[in-house]
């Protein structure tokens, strides 16, 4: 027997399953902000990709994102662009690249990314498990194992979220 003391518990996870030219996803900042202010370390926030064939620039997207996960600017890119969608709309991937350079990080690996592809594979395994799990369209968020469509509408989306992650959390302090 082990006198060292149990390994805390890991944070709830929020699964927010975006399409990143997605005018509704643009809308969820607000709260995605507002749950990282409330929460902070409290919640894992994950992104997850489902780009739509709608949106012709959403999958190179989605590698971009990964990208700047892999540089360490996950979120601060993924905001960025959120809050970008017409440029996007208007200069395609090149607008991923630039968008990569001015928040400092290194453009030409995000070029090179999306040209050799390197995060295909974790956009399209995203992808499936969002279609087997039944997401239909962004934003969707999973938490608790319950599933929010945000794409419908995003009212009261929030509340419902903190609802069940203060659940959650109240659940792992009584263990």
């Amino acid at each position: 027997m082990s006198d060292s003391p149990a390994a805390p518990a890991a944070a709830p996870v929020l699964d927010f399953w975006t399409d990143l030219q997605c005018p509704d996803c643009h809308l969820a900042l607000d709260d995605l902000r507002a749950l990282r202010a409330r929460y902070g370390d409290r919640l894992e926030l994950r992104l997850r990709h489902f780009p739509l064939e709608k949106h012709r620039h959403a999958f190179a997207a989605a590698q971009a994102a990964e990208e700047a996960l892999e540089q360490g600017q996950c979120w601060p890119y993924v905001e960025a662009l959120l809050g970008r969608i017409e440029e996007l709309n208007r200069a395609g991937e090149s607008f991923l690249v630039e968008l990569a350079r001015e928040l400092g990080l290194d453009a030409e690996e995000f070029d090179t990314a999306l040209i050799d592809g390197r995060h295909i594979l974790i956009v399209d395994a995203d992808q499936a498990e969002g279609k087997a799990i039944g997401v239909t369209g962004t934003p969707t968020y999973v938490i608790g194992g319950e599933r929010l469509d945000g794409g419908k509408s995003q009212e009261g989306l929030r509340a419902r979220i903190e609802e069940i992650a203060d659940r959650l959390l109240a659940d792992q302090q009584q263990d």
